[in-house]
């Protein structure tokens, strides 16, 4: 027998569908790319929303830009969820041909835009790497270092994959130096290098800002031998560089540049890049 309902039961309450509306269109909201904010309103963020370079501009400046034009440096780019899906051909047809992109931080926050950043670049042709913003105060290094490295930030002999590089920079959830002596910073950075190189069979690249790299490793030379540096400075040149290390090898030169905001420059022309790429 055929089941008749009634219209009237079919009609949700006009109250629960206003309800609705509005808890979905706050889920959107809450989902867009940076639009996290701390719970308690405090302007803390909220953990895991991190990225590269962020204390640069509130503790070091910014002043103009390095001239265009230099053969001798290749172009690249640092992404993270902030900037959400990006139109990588875009920045391959405007000269960008290298890419690091958030994998991980602490051991508990994985990118989720990571597919789309890591595999996008590649598939437009650039070479690309992944980086681990490091947080020191939750874990050790050998913790962070094999999280990230089972999270994305491995390597692979292909020619068109770079060292996963340790992102190490002004702590934006507290104390600058995460609670750490300079020589605890120290130990644990040492601890997390070695854990990554243990696992991928490459030295890691150190991302950080020199005057960070004094006050809170007491300007420690000891990894320069081993470990590309890149340099985080808004300015016309790269500027004064953390003891041990004679010269550059990336630097991140603003957080306001084309498409994605943070833009690099290599120490070098395409193969020399590759040659990165290739251990």
């Amino acid at each position: 027998m055929p089941v008749h309902r009634s219209r009237t039961a079919r009609r949700g309450h006009p109250a629960a569908g206003v309800l609705l509306a509005v808890l979905s269109a706050l889920a959107l909201l809450l989902a867009l790319p940076g639009a996290a904010q701390s719970a308690d309103g405090d302007g803390i963020p909220p953990r895991g929303s991190a990225r590269m370079g962020q204390g640069v501009v509130e503790h070091d400046g910014q002043g103009g830009r390095p001239s265009g034009g230099d053969a001798a440096q290749t172009e690249g780019v640092d992404v993270s969820s902030h900037q959400g899906n990006v139109n990588w051909q875009a920045l391959w047809d405007s000269g960008v041909r290298w890419a690091y992109v958030k994998a991980t931080e602490s051991t508990s926050y994985r990118n989720p835009y990571f597919a789309q950043q890591y595999n996008g670049s590649y598939n437009v042709g650039m070479i690309r790497g992944a980086y681990h913003f490091a947080t020191p105060d939750t874990s050790s290094g050998a913790a962070q270092a094999n999280y990230f490295v089972d999270n994305g930030g491995g390597w692979s002999r292909d020619g068109r994959t770079l060292p996963g590089a340790l992102d190490i920079e002004w702590n934006p959830y507290g104390a600058a130096c995460f609670g750490k002596s300079q020589s605890g910073m120290v130990s644990w950075i040492q601890d997390f290098l070695d854990t990554y190189r243990a696992r991928t069979g490459r030295d890691a690249v150190i991302y950080t800002a020199t005057t960070w790299w004094k006050q809170c490793t007491g300007n420690y030379g000891g990894f320069a031998s081993a470990h590309p540096l890149w340099i985080a400075r808004y300015n016309t040149s790269p500027g004064e560089l953390p003891a041990g290390w004679g010269f550059h090898t990336m630097w991140q030169y603003t957080s306001s540049g084309p498409i994605v905001g943070d833009h690099d420059k290599f120490n070098g022309a395409y193969d020399r890049v590759q040659a990165l790429a290739n251990g």
